[in-house]
């Protein structure tokens, strides 16, 4: 509607059209002719969803952010990079920080702390490298290694007396 345009009674017609449940019973409820036009709508609608509304996201939110017992790393890796994304971050000492605070002791934390790494992308980097490795020791670890067959034993030669 924004890009060919339209009057504001179509566009609170269609805008009606969206709605459903509490929203469209709210809708149903405002008296005739209360709405004139399209940002007036927009405004009563604002108002009487703003509660609905997330509270915006802090950047030392990212320190809330834990690795659970028994998540891997890989899923930690994830779910921390998407809040780093959600919050849109450029503070790379904080992530880097976060990071080692929300993460669990284990192999990869202790590496973390023995070299330290100065930007998020270092640790992705490291972190993408040390899952692959666990995820060779598991697939051998768990592979049936064959036991040798028994051993045939050669056939006698025959010995003439």
């Amino acid at each position: 509607m924004m890009l060919v345009g339209g009057s504001d009674l179509v566009r609170c017609k269609l805008f009606m059209s969206t709605l459903a449940g509490t929203a469209m019973d709210w809708f149903i409820s405002l008296p005739d002719g209360h709405v004139t036009s399209f940002p007036q709508l927009t405004n009563l609608f604002r108002a009487q969803y703003i509660t609905n509304r997330a509270p915006p996201s802090i950047s030392y939110d990212l320190s809330d952010v834990r690795q659970y017992l028994g998540e891997s790393l890989k899923e930690f890796l994830h779910h921390f990079g998407a809040q780093v994304v959600r919050l849109n971050l450029k503070d790379e000492r904080m992530m880097v920080h976060a990071f080692r605070k929300g993460i669990v002791p284990g192999p990869f934390s202790e590496s973390l702390i023995r070299n330290h790494p100065m930007t998020f992308v270092e640790i992705r980097r490291r972190a993408v490298a040390h899952i692959a490795a666990e995820e060779e020791l598991n697939e051998k670890r768990t592979c049936v290694v064959p036991t040798r067959p028994p051993s045939i034993g050669r056939p006698q030669t025959l010995r003439v007396h």
